[in-house]
């Protein structure tokens, strides 16, 4: 795990054991309608608008995906400094976590 990412292979192993995580997929609603592992759904370009939604996360470690994990690299920077200081991207996004 690097300081601002998790590797698919530990998202994977975290979600087999079924530890509870903050969720945040940030692909677009019918990429996540075709696919997802659960969480909130908001779309990057809706981020800014949304953040009230995420309140409750804010010093919670909040796991953020998509599918190649260029979007959530920068979702989770942005919500880093937006006040979410445990805002994490999914290294290589569901593709990396699908192809483990």
């Amino acid at each position: 795990m690097t300081e601002a990412g998790l590797s698919a292979a530990e998202f994977k192993q975290r979600l087999e054991t079924g530890e509870s995580l903050h969720l945040l997929d940030v692909r677009e609603a019918d990429e996540f309608a075709d696919f997802n592992l659960g969480g909130l759904n908001i779309p990057t370009g809706e981020l800014p608008d949304r953040l009230g939604e995420l309140q409750d996360w804010q010093s919670q470690e909040v796991v953020v995906v998509c599918y190649y994990g260029s979007l959530s690299d920068y979702a989770s920077r942005y919500l880093n400094r937006r006040g979410f200081p445990k805002a994490k991207n999914v290294e290589g996004g569901l593709e990396a976590y699908l192809s483990l």
